[in-house]
């Protein structure tokens, strides 16, 4: 494991109930926006999320400091309940699993796009590292994003990585097309 990520899971290795949990900013789900908000604040706080799926709870640490455009994306359409119901539309064994598209058919967005932002320290070594989907435009960032269930070094360079699963890449493995997530919950916690 990268030292800069062992640190990262060293230091949300408590439970979420030592954070601060972000109210949503919606009471229902928002699903179309010209841009995101900033509401997140990189140098002051450390972000996680919790998506409940209907495979179980899965834990991200979103990486704000290599990706601070895409997390502040993620969290802003979290917060407004943009991602609850939507379907894991596009589940491929061995590869990704990929949600985030209010249409479901893979061609839907938020209403906006950012551009990709790449950390040379972060790779798809491995399973659960969770990236933006995006056309073949770099530049063309939304909503949609996938968590690898598998090594993928072909994505190195070429989609920006935001978060870490922590906890349940058991429920990530179990996903198929017809799951869905339930929820999304942002926490947020201090630096040192």
């Amino acid at each position: 494991m990268r030292p800069l990520i062992l640190l990262l899971v060293l230091a949300f290795s408590g439970k979420a109930g030592n954070m601060e949990a972000m109210p949503h900013l919606s009471p229902s789900p928002v699903r179309r926006f010209d841009r995101p908000d900033t509401v997140i604040d990189a140098a002051k706080y450390r972000y996680r999320a919790e998506i409940e799926t209907t495979k179980g709870k899965v834990v991200l640490d979103l990486l704000a400091e290599s990706a601070p455009v895409t997390v502040n994306s993620f969290v802003f359409l979290a917060l407004h309940r943009f991602f609850d119901g939507l379907r894991w539309h596009r589940v491929v064994p061995g590869f990704v699993a990929q949600t985030g598209d209010p249409t479901g058919t893979g061609t839907g967005s938020a209403g906006y796009a950012f551009p990709l932002e790449i950390d040379e320290n972060l790779a798809y070594d491995g399973p659960g590292w969770v990236g933006m989907a995006r056309t073949q435009d770099p530049n063309s960032n939304s909503s949609q994003f996938f968590i690898t269930l598998a090594a993928a070094p072909h994505l190195t360079g070429k989609y920006t990585i935001f978060a870490r699963v922590v906890e349940g890449m058991d429920a990530v493995f179990r996903l198929t097309q017809e799951d869905r997530i339930l929820a999304v919950r942002i926490y947020r916690a201090p630096k040192p």
